[in-house]
């Protein structure tokens, strides 16, 4: 039986394919991996058809990385051109989540703006629903010239994440990503609480020791991102293939995914790498599209499925 539709096909079949006429790299139960330029691809996907986008595109690096990566004096043109077919194929009631990272100017230890001109950019077609951030304790100091060496910087550890929306009101629910209370918070709630206003001037009504069966989650998400010997690059070492470099860790996609959609919504990765959006939508019932322009990398991809049909 298909975890996504509840039909059980008498010929596997792709299960996209009444909705994007080209042959996908491989297919699974929920979605689809196509090999090409995302730019080109998208234009095949129909109007208003897609509940989220979630994607780490190539960052505006001073050192190029094997995937690519645009300069950032170039980056807000370059990626404006996808920003235009997200607009179009999103839902009105959809969501873009942008995992992008910063860039230090070359030779300098001074940050580059690309990405606070880039937000600028955005928000002229799309709705800044939220901007959160990724703490990842486990990045190693860098850049090593101004941080371990000369000593005059700290690690860069933080990235930028954007949620944007055609519409005001998106889909989202945050009951859907709630977090265990803390112990101060369910001693409270045990305990109960005597209603007052705060120093701070908040008024404290007795509400607020309701139990809501956890707590709501921050705009700041501290996630380690230290997969180094996963199945995935395991089996990507025993087959040859080159793993992709710069993969962010599943709870990334999970908490947007929980989120902003619910089961049977369709999620796109336009840069999809090793597609951990793509492995995530489908372990949570989602239907997915994943896209990348490197072949090693949508090879490596396919040990994240326990079966791909082609």
């Amino acid at each position: 039986m298909s975890i996504c539709n509840g039909t059980l096909p008498l010929i596997v079949e792709n299960p996209l394919s009444k909705l994007i006429a080209l042959k996908p790299y491989y297919f699974t139960e929920c979605g689809a991996a196509y090999l090409g330029d995302s730019l080109e691809i998208m234009k095949n996907i129909p109007d208003t058809s897609i509940d989220l986008i979630v994607t780490s595109p190539p960052y505006a690096l001073v050192f190029k990385k094997e995937y690519g990566n645009v300069d950032a004096s170039e980056y807000v043109k370059w990626f404006m051109q996808f920003a235009a077919e997200f607009r179009r194929i999103v839902k009105d009631s959809g969501s873009i989540v942008i995992n992008i990272g910063g860039s230090w100017n070359r030779g300098m230890p001074t940050r580059s703006t690309y990405q606070f001109e880039l937000i600028v950019e955005l928000a002229k077609t799309f709705h800044l629903a939220q901007e959160f951030y990724w703490y990842n304790p486990a990045k190693l100091p860098s850049p090593a010239e101004w941080v371990t060496v000369r000593r005059i910087r700290v690690k860069d550890s933080v990235e930028l994440i954007l949620w944007l929306s055609k519409d005001l009101f998106p889909k989202a629910n945050n009951r859907n990503v709630l977090q265990p209370y803390s112990k101060d918070m369910q001693r409270l709630i045990e305990n109960g609480y005597v209603s007052k206003k705060r120093p701070s001037g908040h008024n404290i009504t007795p509400k607020f020791q309701k139990d809501n069966n956890g707590s709501i989650p921050p705009n700041f998400l501290q996630i380690g991102n230290t997969d180094s010997s996963s199945s995935y690059l395991q089996k990507c070492k025993e087959n040859g293939i080159s793993p992709h470099p710069a993969r962010f860790p599943k709870e990334l996609p999970q908490f947007f995914i929980d989120f902003l959609t619910e089961p049977g919504d369709l999620v796109l990765d336009p840069f999809c790498g090793s597609n951990v959006t793509g492995f995530v939508a489908e372990s949570n019932r989602r239907k997915w599209i994943g896209i990348d322009l490197v072949e090693d990398y949508l090879k490596g991809s396919e040990f994240r499925f326990p079966k791909i049909y082609r």
